[in-house]
């Protein structure tokens, strides 16, 4: 069993004066069965934040895909001590996976993207920048103006459009986003820090958009493109866990969390403090 999540202060600066230090942003990219797409993928990571002065790190965190990824970055890694794998054992799923990986980071800004090259690493330097300029949270959007979906059926466009009309009851008024599906974004740890999210599931950002501390979202459109290489995680299991989700937020919705559920998130954030001050 992996560790459950914790959640750590973070550090203001944005560049590295000395070394070693803390990263600004936390890039996490949660896979299985992506050997393939992972040395192009983090290649271009590198090559869209390395002209930028950023103190990053990337966090792979990996199911257990037994597909030669461990292999692959761990030489990467050797390359780059900015890079880091994390595998987890018996456990499946994106939204358990992001959060582990940014329990092991001190970076004060949070992020994630998928590993199928569908998300273009090349927006990174964008997300941040709008982020730098006071957003809470920064969305890489496929419905926002500027955005598509590149060689999508439009059966599959209709099913994804009427998941995001489901969800317009639980986003709050002032800071919904036209795309709370997505699996590109960035959001500051100060925003999340105080709630406890759930591990189960792969829609992380429609939770962050209902229960997290945001008081600012911006779009940044994007090209969503066909899949690489690799299979889809989408299946009936996918679909059950956001009904699942899509019920509790429904639920939550307008109601103030009570004082046992803030004391969930208090003894965690005490810990990663302690950690990042030892």
């Amino acid at each position: 069993m992996s560790p459950p999540f914790r959640m750590r202060s973070g550090e203001k600066a944005n560049v590295c004066e000395a070394a070693p230090c803390r990263p600004a942003l936390a890039l996490v990219i949660p896979t299985l069965r992506e050997a393939r797409n992972i040395r192009p993928l983090l290649s271009r990571v590198r090559a869209a934040l390395d002209p930028h002065e950023l103190a990053y790190e990337v966090i792979v965190v990996d199911d257990e895909s037994r597909d030669g990824i461990d292999v692959i970055v761990a030489e990467m890694a050797r390359e780059d001590p900015r890079i880091r794998l994390i595998v987890r054992s018996n456990e499946r799923g994106l939204a358990g996976a992001v959060l582990r990986g940014w329990a092991e980071s001190d970076a004060r800004v949070l992020a994630v993207m998928d590993a199928d090259l569908q998300h273009p690493p090349e927006l990174l330097p964008k997300l941040w920048t709008e982020l730098d300029h006071g957003a809470d949270l920064v969305v890489g959007s496929r419905y926002t103006c500027g955005g598509c979906m590149r060689g999508w059926k439009l059966v599959r466009q209709l099913i994804s459009r009427a998941a995001i009309w489901m969800t317009l009851p639980v986003q709050r008024a002032g800071i919904r986003a036209r795309d709370p599906m997505s699996g590109f974004f960035m959001v500051r740890r100060s925003c999340i820090e105080r709630i406890e999210l759930q591990k189960s599931g792969f829609k992380i950002l429609l939770e962050i958009l209902a229960r997290a501390e945001v008081r600012s979202v911006v779009e940044v459109p994007f090209t969503f493109g066909r899949r690489h290489s690799g299979a889809s995680k989408a299946s009936l299991r996918v679909a059950f866990d956001y009904m699942a989700l899509l019920v509790r937020l429904y639920r939550q919705k307008g109601r103030t969390p009570s004082h046992e559920e803030r004391e969930v998130a208090h003894p965690s954030l005490r810990r990663g403090q302690e950690v990042a001050g030892s």
